[in-house]
Parts: structure tokens; C-alpha cells; sequence
């Protein structure tokens, strides 16, 4: 029997448990996955870009895909849509000469036109009379020496190239004639959709791609890593040509990027980090020993850090330059960035940055401007 007037325990658990959530916590000494891009970091070098704000991920598109067109000009020269390894990968479609075979059946021609008139000249020398049948008999053999040697100049490149016993000449151009077909072969083993799908696998590996986008943490400022080779034009050369081809043109590029700044040296942000890690940079484009010394100006910004004395950090920079250069304000040759992310120092060094709107690619392309 039931008892009444008390409610059953196991339906009274029941629908709290349905009412309440259920917690979720984190596992413990294990570091929490993160998924997307990988944060900024000392010893990068790349592209230090401004945004409109919550529309990192779209600028970041937009950066790598002009940064690398920009690349690519530097590297094959403008107006270069292909790369010169392509043209030498095509196979060129060139008539082949055998030289051998001409100068045998020359040479062969030449031999037994001179038998006939040596034989010609010594019968009007000796006034003899030849025996027909001989000179039959000589003819026939004449005219199947010419038959053989022009059996041979009508044989077919592969049929040449399994002969033996041929002179050292004609073993080499036959191999170089055998080397040419293997490689049109292994060219048309190779489709298109195969090269295809291997530069699509070349691009989707993170590892082997040359523009990286690396999380900054801050709001409106995206950072593009370059993974740099020997023969590489650097973040500088690229960002200059940038801003010169966008003050020339006039032409928009992007909706919302603003303003990039190449960076060459990251590393953290302390006064002795920084001062230590400019020494390359310094010595790179501030030489001591130089007849022409330069002005120049250190821009300082700092963002998601106040502990940092602003102070301090640019006459740290200022003071590692050289005594033959000199500070100037208004009309600097050249310009150190210093841009701090939270604790991660960037440099890098600019020229023309008034004259270049202040790198700031959405005004140089404005009409009004």
C-alpha cells in the first residue's frame, strides 16, 4: 500500500535532476586545447597589421592573399604570372638531326664516286679492256653498299638505339635521343589533375606554407608570419613595395586592412630583451663605419600592456643605435617600429613613414587622400 499524503522519493529526485545542469570542469595539470591559429611568439618575423575591429579573421584573408602577390612580383618580376621553372618543365617540340647519318651516306656517296673514276682514269691510262662480267659484278656490289647505307639512315631512333657495335658518336647521340623520350614519358605520366591535387596538399600543410597567421590576442591587430629562405625578398622589401604600388596606382586592395608594418625581430618586452635582440637590426641598416650617416625615429605603441615604461623602452632603442647616426623627429631617413602585443616586443624598421601616409594602406588608397 501506498501511504498517502507523502511524495515518492524516486520522482522527487527525478525531476530536480531534470531542473539542474550539468557541470563541467576542467581536467586538472592538462593544458586546454585550443583550436585555430598558434599565438604570437619571440623569434618570428613577418607582418604587423591593424584591422577594423571583429574582422580579424576576414583581414587575415585578405593580408596573406596580397602579401603573397606582392611576393611573387618580387621574386619573378612584375608582369609574371608563371614561374620560369614551368617553362623549362615544358617539353619543347624540336625536329632531332642524326649528324651521322648524312656524313655516312655522304661520305659513303663520296668513296665510291671515287672508285669509279679512279677506275675510269687508270682504264683511259692503260688503254686495257675491261671484262664485262667484272665491271657487272663490280656495279652490283657498288649498289648494295648504297642500299645498306640508306637502309641505315631510314632506321627509326629506337631501332639505332638497340643497335650494337656502333662508334662512340652515334652511342652518345643515341643515348641523349633515349634520355629526351624517357623524360616526354615520365612528363606525360603526370596529369594535370595529379599536379593538381599534390599543390593542393603542398598548400593544406600548415608546416610548408610561407604566410602563417599567428594569434596576436589583441582586437583589431592580426599578425602574418613569413617563413623566410636564403633567397627571399624579406617582410621589408615586400611591405614597401606595398605602399609604393598603392601610391602610385591608387588601387584598392582590401576592405579592411589598415595599416601594416613589417617586422623583423620579436622577442619578450623587457628593457634588456629588447635592447640585446636590436644588435642584428642595428648592425643591418645603422653600420658605425658609414660616409653617409642617418636620421631616424623610433615610433612606440603598446597594446594590452601598462607595466612597461614607454620611456624607458625608446631610449634603450635609441641609445643602441651608433654615434654617427642622429635622432630626428620631423624628417627621420628611417624609422624603428616598436609595436608591443601584451609581452611580446615587434621591430622593425621603415622608410618614407609620413610620406607613405604612416603605412596605412586604406588611406593611401582613398580618393581624397
Amino acid at each position: 500500500m501506498s501511504t498517502d499524503g507523502k511524495p515518492n522519493p524516486a520522482t522527487a529526485a527525478g525531476d530536480g535532476a531534470k531542473g539542474k545542469k550539468r557541470k563541467h570542469y576542467l581536467p586538472h595539470n592538462r593544458p586546454v586545447k585550443k583550436k585555430g591559429s598558434y599565438p604570437l611568439r619571440p623569434g618570428v618575423q613577418g607582418f604587423f597589421i591593424t584591422c577594423d575591429g571583429g574582422r580579424e579573421r576576414q583581414a587575415s584573408g585578405e593580408a596573406i592573399n596580397v602579401i603573397d602577390s606582392f611576393f611573387e612580383e618580387l621574386l619573378y618580376g612584375n608582369g609574371t604570372t608563371s614561374k620560369p621553372v614551368e617553362a623549362v618543365s615544358k617539353p619543347t617540340n624540336k625536329k632531332i638531326k642524326f649528324s651521322y647519318s648524312e656524313s655516312e651516306s655522304s661520305s659513303d656517296e663520296d668513296d665510291d664516286g671515287e672508285d669509279e673514276n679512279g677506275e675510269n682514269e687508270s682504264e683511259a691510262h692503260t688503254g686495257e679492256q675491261v671484262d664485262p662480267g667484272n665491271s657487272r659484278g663490280e656495279n652490283s656490289e657498288l649498289q648494295k653498299d648504297d642500299k645498306q647505307s640508306h637502309d641505315k639512315t631510314a632506321e627509326t631512333p629506337e631501332e639505332q638505339c638497340s643497335g650494337a657495335g656502333e662508334p662512340p658518336s652515334k652511342k652518345q647521340c643515341l643515348e641523349d635521343c633515349s634520355s629526351k623520350c624517357s623524360l616526354k614519358d615520365n612528363k606525360e605520366e603526370k596529369s594535370i589533375d595529379k599536379l593538381i591535387e599534390d599543390e593542393i596538399k603542398e598548400l593544406g600543410d600548415k608546416n610548408k606554407r610561407r604566410f602563417v597567421t599567428l594569434d596576436s590576442g589583441c582586437n583589431g591587430v592580426i599578425f602574418i608570419q613569413m617563413r623566410k629562405q636564403d633567397r627571399d625578398p624579406g617582410p621589408r622589401d615586400i611591405v614597401q613595395h606595398i605602399m609604393q604600388s598603392a601610391a602610385s596606382t591608387r588601387k584598392h586592395m582590401s576592405r579592411f586592412i589598415l595599416r601594416v608594418l613589417p617586422i623583423e625581430v620579436a622577442c619578450y618586452a623587457s628593457e634588456e630583451e629588447i635592447s640585446r635582440a636590436i644588435k642584428p637590426l642595428v648592425t643591418k641598416y645603422f653600420p658605425l663605419e658609414t660616409d653617409h650617416p642617418q636620421k631616424f625615429a623610433v615610433l612606440y605603441d603598446a597594446r594590452a600592456n601598462s607595466g612597461i615604461d614607454r620611456m624607458k623602452i625608446i631610449n634603450s632603442v635609441a641609445k643602441s643605435v651608433p654615434g654617427p647616426h642622429k635622432v630626428d623627429l620631423n624628417n627621420p631617413d628611417k624609422s624603428i617600429v616598436v609595436q608591443i602585443v601584451k609581452t611580446i616586443c615587434l621591430i622593425g624598421v621603415v622608410e618614407k613613414y609620413k610620406e607613405l601616409a604612416k603605412y596605412n594602406l586604406r588611406q593611401l588608397t582613398s580618393p581624397g587622400s
